[in-house]
């Protein structure tokens, strides 16, 4: 007899509007025993052994694919009867080929896909005077996330040819089964493309630091790469290891840092049409 008795919350998310939505999902579950897995800033090397879980696994899309360096960090996990929910999350312009290349990377650690989702976040470019998919994910979002998360568990449930469930925030709740996952679930199909789109090269750009920047040190613990160092009471990014994710912009606490881009511009008046969630059940 075999087993999923737990909740894996996975995610990479530097500006926390995948985390948000990934705990959102998780929340609509109602499983006791679960725990987080935060990729933001985890710089290891070492596997990561996932075993008997429902996994969400929620990550940003950057240019219509996964972000580069959450790809990385999630070749790391390897699973063990394990069923996950890829979920991408994007500025309101589009995933494109991101949330098909999710599927297949967790499938190539051991996952059997149960569904899959995409949501909109504010763009990490998005500035208040240019904002893009400003307050992302609201209330609405979240709502969707939630009964995204139920539903999830409801056909996991019908997959595994199970009657009723016993209450999923009992410490020992446990779906019970005799075959292999991969005999009895079967996926939806998930928008995208294979071949994936091509990642063009990344320009070479940072945040700059301002007048306002006095050396807290509060943008070193949320950038993801460890880009950002103090020199000389001032916060200094190393330009080869930004990803642009602007979650040093986002949090400094004196505004003591900006990016500017013409991007913000073209994407603030061309991605200004509210986009919805969309759901593979």
């Amino acid at each position: 007899m075999m087993k999923l008795d737990k909740l894996c919350v996975g995610y990479y998310s530097p500006t926390r509007t995948s985390r948000t939505i990934a705990h959102a999902i998780a929340e609509g579950m109602n499983i006791a025993r679960r725990e987080d897995l935060d990729l933001t800033t985890d710089n290891g090397i070492g596997p990561i052994l996932v075993k008997d879980s429902i996994c969400i696994i929620s990550v940003p899309v950057y240019g219509g694919l996964i972000a580069p360096i959450a790809a990385q960090r999630l070749r790391r996990l390897q699973a063990t009867n394990c069923v996950a929910i890829p979920v991408v999350v994007y500025g309101n312009r589009d995933y494109e080929d991101a949330l098909v290349q999710l599927r297949d990377l967790l499938i190539e650690q051991g996952f059997t896909i149960l569904c899959g989702a995409t949501f909109i976040g504010e763009h990490s470019y998005s500035r208040s005077e240019m904002p893009i998919a400003e307050g992302r994910p609201d209330k609405i979002d979240i709502q969707i996330a939630k009964d995204f998360g139920r539903k999830a568990l409801i056909r996991l449930q019908e997959q595994l040819h199970i009657g009723n469930i016993t209450d999923t925030y009992d410490k020992d709740f446990a779906l019970m089964y005799e075959q292999p996952l991969n005999s009895l679930i079967t996926s939806p199909k998930i928008k995208g493309n294979i071949p994936y789109k091509t990642l063009r090269p990344s320009t070479p750009q940072a945040p700059l630091v301002n007048e306002n920047c006095y050396g807290c040190g509060e943008c070193l613990d949320w950038c993801p790469t460890g880009a950002i160092t103090l020199t000389d009471g001032r916060s200094i990014t190393q330009i080869e290891l930004c990803t642009k994710c602007c979650a040093c912009v986002k949090f400094c606490p004196v505004g003591g840092r900006t990016f500017d881009t013409p991007y913000t511009a073209m994407l603030h008046e061309k991605c200004k049409e509210r986009r919805e969630a969309e759901l593979f059940i």
